[in-house]
């Protein structure tokens, strides 16, 4: 039993063992009906409580305990066992109390008044035992059945997940090696520079391809080694600016978050000397924004979806809040939430 099913089970017990003895206490009255057959004595009474009370954690004890032979008879629907065992319980204890009653407090004014009071008060006991206890079996099953759908659905939660990181770094390699390229051609010299910053953004990317969720900054210290291919490629026509408080570096979000939505302010929007595109990433409300100056070009580099559709998914998924992405005032802008 949990703590709440032995919770119950003592309440129910204490709660039976009132209702089955408390008419008893009608034998105060002189001239009432109890008062004709029984003699009110508070021992006598405290002791067939104590006895009813025993008698009913008794049965919910046997019958709750998982993995015991009770539990195991219901459990494998050997119900004629599980009956037989209850019985025996049952008839031992109304048997036991009757003996117990007339050796402590003598027989009864009423031939036979003591087994038919134990037979009535135990019958009428294990009647409501066995209703609290099919409740306590249901609810059992149904917090069962609530814990086993967690569990699926976590397990499918991490396989998509899985699949969805499994996108990321194929599409991130390809991005990369093509501006590689691109820079071999235009400066061997720097060429080798972003060889070295592309070696720690990929060292990052491997090193916590396991981890889920990654401080900001961590998530921060491998942006700007992404930053600096980004500098070699444009060279004066690229800006980032980061503002966020320290109190804000230690909340978490998904592992490579702000790689893809860099590269796609990079791919989307023209850079001049003259027109920089300008990044910046700050907090607001609690959120991480991550906001650029729109400089849209009529036709942006080759793009197969992946960066801020996976990325939308994966705050779904391990967030359960979708990315907040605005269009104004000649910016373009995405909020995270951040998990503290």
């Amino acid at each position: 039993m949990d703590k709440n099913e032995l919770r119950i089970s003592r309440y129910s017990s204490l709660l039976i063992a009132l209702m089955m003895n408390s008419g008893k206490l009608l034998a105060l009255r002189e001239n009432g009906i109890i008062a004709r057959y029984w003699h009110f004595d508070a021992v006598e009474l405290a002791f067939q409580m104590l006895f009813n009370l025993a008698f009913c954690y008794l049965l919910f004890y046997l019958n709750l305990r998982r993995n015991k032979a009770l539990s195991i008879y219901h459990q494998q629907k050997q119900y004629g066992l599980y009956y037989f065992v209850n019985g025996l319980i049952i008839l031992g204890a109304m048997v036991t109390g009757s003996l117990l009653q007339r050796t402590f407090f003598g027989a009864n004014r009423i031939p036979g008044g003591i087994a038919a009071g134990y037979l009535g008060r135990l019958g009428l006991s294990t009647v409501l035992i066995t209703i609290v206890i099919k409740l306590i079996l249901l609810l059992r099953d149904s917090k069962s059945k609530a814990i086993e759908n967690e569990q699926l659905k976590n397990a499918y939660m991490l396989a998509e997940l899985e699949l969805l990181k499994d996108q990321i770094n194929p599409h991130f390699l390809f991005n990369s090696l093509s501006s590689l390229s691109g820079v071999i051609r235009e400066n061997p010299v720097m060429a080798q520079k972003y060889v070295l910053e592309l070696s720690n953004v990929f060292r990052y990317a491997i090193t916590k391809s396991k981890v889920n969720m990654v401080t900001v900054n961590e998530e921060l210290t491998m942006l700007r080694s992404f930053a600096q291919l980004i500098y070699m490629r444009l060279e004066g026509a690229f800006r980032l600016i980061i503002d966020v408080p320290e109190a804000f570096l230690g909340y978490q979000l998904p592992h490579l978050t702000l790689q893809p939505l860099l590269e796609n302010a990079v791919k989307h929007n023209a850079a001049t000397i003259a027109k920089p595109l300008e990044v910046k990433i700050y907090i607001e409300a609690g959120d991480l924004v991550i906001s650029n100056n729109l400089q849209e070009i009529p036709v942006p580099e080759s793009s197969n979806g992946v960066g801020l559709g996976n990325l939308n998914e994966r705050f779904k998924i391990m967030m359960r809040h979708e990315l907040e992405i605005l269009k104004a005032d000649g910016q373009f802008v995405v909020k995270l939430p951040l998990n503290a």
